[in-house]
């Protein structure tokens, strides 16, 4: 890790050379947002350098014990069948009430996700757009605050799937 000899601090996340924890100020050209609990730091940061983002964080430093890795959620009922044929925002609100699950079993919540990629079958802007405004609008929109991803591919693994989203989260 290069630190700077004068503060201490690594240059660019604002890393206490002493605990590794991110310092209160992040230093020049950083935006800062930081959660810690007892057992864990997330910090999420967006250096003043780089293009704004649509409220995720170009970086996030994570100080935790354990990680919780999601499997891929996808837009499955509870018995297996696909929900919302054709329909992307009814396929994003199955995938929340699963990822809302998900992150319950593990003992953590959206607010607790470091890592997230966003899987739509469209090339189209308005429709990953709509995707990404529903994701973001919904109870696990916390997740998306973080390092997010969002990607058009040209198809997913179930026989007309339109979404899927990954979610990496600390526990606490």
């Amino acid at each position: 890790m290069y630190l700077s000899a004068e503060s201490g601090k690594h240059p660019t996340f604002g890393m206490s050379a002493v605990s590794k924890r991110p310092v209160t100020d992040p230093g020049p050209g950083l935006r800062q947002r930081r959660v810690q609990t007892r057992w864990m730091a997330i910090t999420r940061l967006n250096p003043e350098r780089l293009h704004r983002t649509a409220g995720y964080a170009h970086v996030t430093i994570v100080d935790s014990r354990r990680l919780a890795v999601l499997a891929g959620q996808c837009p499955l009922d509870r018995d297996g069948s696909l929900v919302g044929r054709g329909d992307f925002l009814n396929q994003v609100d199955q995938i929340v009430a699963n990822a809302t699950e998900a992150l319950t079993a593990a003992g953590t919540s959206a607010e607790n996700v470091v890592r997230s990629v966003i899987y739509v079958v469209s090339d189209d802007p308005g429709v990953l757009s709509s995707v990404w405004d529903r994701l973001t609008g919904s109870g696990i929109g916390p997740a998306f605050t973080t390092a997010s991803t969002l990607l058009g591919v040209a198809a997913l693994g179930y026989r007309d799937q339109l979404v899927e989203v990954d979610l990496t989260a600390a526990l606490p």
